[in-house]
């Protein structure tokens, strides 16, 4: 949009393209931190909540499974 006056116009310009460089590095500042956590996360052997549920299934199961094992060996 162009008023009258050319100082306001280039003042609305350099406004806009400030507000697009503080989004850009809004971005970048939020990609940097989370490779940085990923990175820690690494470094400490942690596993993300999915790897963690599949585990929990796993383990509920084989446990069912061992139970399931034992009531058949004691009827025996």
């Amino acid at each position: 949009m162009q008023t009258q006056n050319p100082f306001l116009d280039e003042i609305a310009k350099l406004t806009t393209a400030a507000m697009g460089m503080a989004q850009t590095a809004g971005e970048e500042a939020r990609t940097a931190f989370r490779a940085q956590a990923d990175r820690v996360a690494a470094e400490l052997d942690l596993i993300r909540r999915e790897e963690f549920e599949a585990l929990k299934a796993e383990v509920a199961a084989l446990r069912a499974e061992v139970d399931a094992l034992r009531g058949k060996g004691e009827g025996a």
